[in-house]
């Protein structure tokens, strides 16, 4: 079989398999079947996600649930404002040797050692202990004491944010929210949604979840997903979309009237990468045009600096993307 041919057939087994992780999260997560596909997207792009919600909308619930699904090791870091880098990357320790009566410097490795990280509320930690956490994720390695230990792969982070309190916060700078591929925004769940909620968590039932893919199969479809090919047409689209975003005097009205700063490269390319994956879980061969203004607003959203004006008028960054969208 050719390698275009067991791409074809890999395409499918992947879409398929996501059908299967959906179904399974669907026993213990109800609604949010937008946020979990994005989810799935960043996953399988080899992207990191920022999650944004009020409390109590099952943001670790869900990455515990997907861990789960996924047969992945987890872990979840609560960030406070005395969290040091060490106990995120981990420690060295001495240790004697009873044998030789030597000692000798062992690490031991810290929850960042993990396929699925939670990074818990991370604008409540000093921007030292969020810079060890976005370093990890940008070289999928930490650096202790001059040794560099790998992390093992897959490697995603899911960061999450309270809209709501901001006293004593530390907010992500614009360069490092450009790290994330995707940032999520969580809303309140329907009324029907809502009911369902309270009847599933108010009882001793308990959902079992079976393991659909294993950390080999993840980093198979990562790899399969780069391969996707994209037309010219859809990659100069995206590009086309990110450049807009960039005020200039030849910029579209809305850009000039609510927009200080675009967005950078990186949006380009996450365009592209979140459109080849949506459009291999959906079960498609190439993406299209659509692809890529569906997962828009997520990529472009927290890399796109509105203005005093739009602030004034109550205009969030994902209206100007729809709006200018609907000019391209």
């Amino acid at each position: 079989m050719s390698t275009a041919q067991g791409d074809v057939k890999a395409v499918e087994q992947l879409a398929q398999s996501v059908k299967h992780i959906r179904s399974e999260i669907g026993k213990v997560i109800i609604g949010q079947e937008e946020i979990v596909e994005q989810l799935l997207i960043t996953l399988f792009a080899r992207g990191h996600c920022l999650l944004v919600g009020v409390p109590g909308l099952a943001k670790t619930l869900l990455i515990r649930t997907l861990a789960q699904v996924l047969d992945l090791k987890f872990s979840r870091i609560q960030f406070t404002p005395d969290l040091m880098p060490s106990d995120i990357t981990g420690t060295e320790i001495i240790e004697d040797n009873i044998s030789t009566g030597q000692k000798n410097f062992r690490f031991i490795k810290g929850p960042i050692f993990a396929n699925i990280v939670l990074a818990d509320e991370i604008n409540r930690t000093p921007p030292k202990t969020q810079a060890a956490l976005l370093e990890a994720m940008q070289e999928h390695s930490v650096t202790a004491a001059g040794h560099t230990y790998t992390l093992e792969e897959p490697f995603f982070v899911l960061a999450t944010q309270n809209p709501i309190e901001q006293e004593g916060t530390y907010p992500l700078p614009e360069a490092q929210l450009d790290r994330f591929m995707f940032n999520l925004w969580l809303d309140y769940p329907a009324f029907q949604e809502e009911v369902q909620i309270v009847k599933s968590t108010t009882t001793q039932y308990k959902a079992e979840l079976k393991p659909v893919l294993t950390a080999k199969q993840i980093t198979d479809f990562q790899d399969l997903i780069r391969r996707v090919p994209v037309a010219d047409n859809v990659i100069e689209y995206a590009v086309r979309l990110a450049r807009e975003t960039r005020p200039n005097p030849q910029s579209k009205q809305v850009v000039k009237d609510f927009l200080s700063y675009g967005a950078g490269p990186r949006a380009s390319q996450y365009l592209i990468l979140g459109a080849k994956t949506r459009a291999a879980i959906l079960g498609k061969f190439a993406p299209d045009i659509e692809d890529v203004r569906a997962i828009a607003p997520p990529v472009l959203r927290h890399r796109i600096v509105a203005n005093f004006n739009a602030e004034a008028d109550n205009i969030s960054t994902v209206e100007i993307v729809n709006r200018l969208m609907k000019e391209i």
